[in-house]
């Protein structure tokens, strides 16, 4: 017996029962799930990070996109709200194609 203690993907269950046999889940309140979404994305952004190439970064980014997607749901918005979000932000500030690093600001004189 493996204990995990941690958040899963809906099939996971039926996944390990098709291969592996038994699992024991338990369905979070919304304040747990909450902080467990917060936690994956800690995990899956450490995963990302550790990535030793492409493919293996591109798998890592869809997991933790994934979970934006829950945490935006679990703050009460839809991916469609969130697209906004994001396109308002692009429009103001821009995006990082530019690749641009702030080295410093100097006040005008």
């Amino acid at each position: 017996m493996t204990i995990y203690n941690k958040l899963i993907r809906d099939r996971i269950p039926e996944i390990i029962q098709e291969s592996e046999g038994e699992c024991v889940v338990e369905v979070l309140t919304e304040q747990d799930y909450l902080k467990e979404l917060q936690r994956k994305s800690q995990e899956e952004l450490n995963e990302y990070l550790a990535a030793s190439n492409s493919n293996e970064a591109i798998e890592e980014l869809a997991d933790l996109l994934e979970v934006i997607y829950g945490l935006t749901k679990c703050h009460g918005f839809s991916i469609e709200d969130l697209e906004r979000v994001r396109q308002h932000k692009a429009d103001k500030k821009g995006v990082f194609d530019k690749k641009l690093f702030l080295v410093e600001v100097r006040k005008k004189e």
